[in-house]
């Protein structure tokens, strides 16, 4: 159980996908815009790649190293995910209609998010055999993602109240708001694995 939980906060705070390993940038600075468009991204990616994880993992493990054909898994990893990210697309846009309409091109962008597909693959380069660490690193990851996302998010909404200088304004700051919090992040390597 104490493993578990190392997988899970290393995941999610200490190996940040997004402020770490700068995976999944694209949505990262895309939907940060408003706090309720990143938590429900954050939420459709959680759901990806938890989902993706397990599927990748049990793929690899049950079919493509027994048969020998672990050199198909960029492809077989690839067809799952887009599987699972139109799944999600199905059902957010019968349930959620204004959610659907907010995401606009970034929904099907998760398809291409590469903190998903480096989710998927890390799982097999830290080492992870059990599919009780594949689900908990998948999950942990997509919550990290999340996290980031709705700190982002939050912090641009407070922006545009602020008097931020011409200069920095739009793109820039953000920029330098990622910034810091990749390096407030980096605070807590070593921690974990």
């Amino acid at each position: 159980m104490g493993e578990l939980l190392l997988i899970a906060l290393s995941a999610a705070v200490i190996n940040n996908l997004v402020l770490t390993y700068f995976l999944g940038i694209c949505p990262f600075l895309g939907v940060s815009r408003r706090l309720d468009m990143a938590f429900g991204m954050g939420a459709a990616v959680t759901f990806v790649m938890t989902v993706a994880g397990v599927m990748t993992f049990a793929a690899h493990k049950y079919v493509l190293l027994p048969l020998g054909l672990a050199f198909l898994q960029y492809i077989v990893f690839i067809f799952i995910i887009a599987a699972t990210v139109q799944l999600v697309e199905m059902y957010v846009r019968k349930m959620f209609p204004p959610l659907y309409e907010a995401f606009g091109v970034f929904l099907p962008m998760i398809t291409t998010n590469c903190a998903i597909l480096g989710t998927c693959l890390f799982i097999w380069l830290k080492g992870y055999t059990r599919l009780s660490e594949a689900l908990v690193f998948s999950f942990s990851g997509g919550v990290g993602f999340t996290l980031a996302i709705v700190i982002m998010a939050g912090m641009r909404e407070e922006l545009e109240l602020a008097d931020v200088p011409r200069p920095l304004r739009g793109a820039a700051i953000t920029l330098f708001i990622a910034a810091i919090l990749a390096m407030a992040f980096s605070g807590f390597a070593g921690i974990g694995r």
